[in-house]
């Protein structure tokens, strides 16, 4: 229900969210035109234009890219293929449940910034320590999200896959996992949104390279109008992650949860 109601509601008007973004970007120069900060401090919508200009023609924006998500995408990657399974295993299990849903809930509630130094002493600096913060940002998330949908699942529908012979592997293919993909592409938005934001916080300690680390590199060297546009290339490539995962909402497979 939750997912849905953040389902654009059909026929609104396209153009309105590039109109606010229009208007921001007046109010912005506006600000800088007043001289309400120094330019140094607040650079105005033509320096910034000039910043990414440079740092497209340098190839360095690609190459931090790259490598931010490589970095989201193999941590979050393995904590997809972990967290899922056993919160699936978990869902059909209520003494494992019972035992293991407190550990995993004290781990969901620890800031993952908070290994940082483990990860540094554990792994250096470079992609590991990173890939590390993101997996602790998302396996137990995932795998408590997964675990509280399996077990909400209506019990009558293990009572008609029983009476037709349906358990095992093949009840969790064909009733438990379709059951519960609303709620895990739920998790999955939130969730990577998470991974996001903390491969950007991950790289500014623990990288030689990635978006998160050319923040730092540019607050270092006073170029503010490079921040800036590092600001802009964190929050859109969000954007169309959440927006890639929210179209997993319109499979096929997907839809029957929705029915439950």
């Amino acid at each position: 229900m939750g997912l849905m109601s953040q389902v654009p509601v059909r026929g609104t008007p396209r153009f309105l969210p590039i109109s606010l973004a229009l208007v921001a970007v007046l109010v912005w120069a506006a600000v800088v035109a007043l001289g309400v900060f120094p330019e140094s401090l607040f650079p105005s919508p033509r320096a910034v234009a000039r910043g990414m200009v440079e740092e497209l023609r340098s190839g360095r924006l690609l190459n931090d890219a790259v490598a931010s998500l490589f970095r989201v995408g193999t941590g979050f990657a393995l904590a997809v293929v972990l967290g899922i399974p056993l919160g699936l295993w978990l869902g059909h299990r209520a003494y494992a449940r019972a035992a293991m849903t407190p550990a995993i809930n004290f781990f969901r509630n620890l800031s993952p910034l908070a290994w940082m130094p483990f990860a540094v002493l554990w792994f250096g600096i470079g992609d590991v320590p990173a890939i590390f913060l993101i997996f602790m940002a998302s396996f137990f998330p995932l795998a408590l999200a997964a675990t509280l949908a399996v077990a909400s699942i209506p019990s009558v529908y293990f009572r008609v896959a029983s009476d037709h012979g349906i358990g095992g592997w093949e009840l969790v293919a064909r009733v438990s996992f379709p059951a519960i993909l609303p709620e895990v592409i739920t998790a999955l938005r939130v969730t990577a949104g998470v991974a996001w934001v903390v491969v950007v916080a991950a790289e500014m300690v623990a990288g030689r390279d990635g978006l998160g680390f050319a923040v730092l590199d540019a607050r270092n060297g006073l170029r503010t109008d490079l921040v800036v546009v590092e600001m802009i290339v964190i929050g859109a490539i969000g954007v169309i992650i959440d927006r890639l995962l929210a179209g997993l909402t319109r499979l096929p497979s997907v839809r029957w949860g929705y029915e439950r």
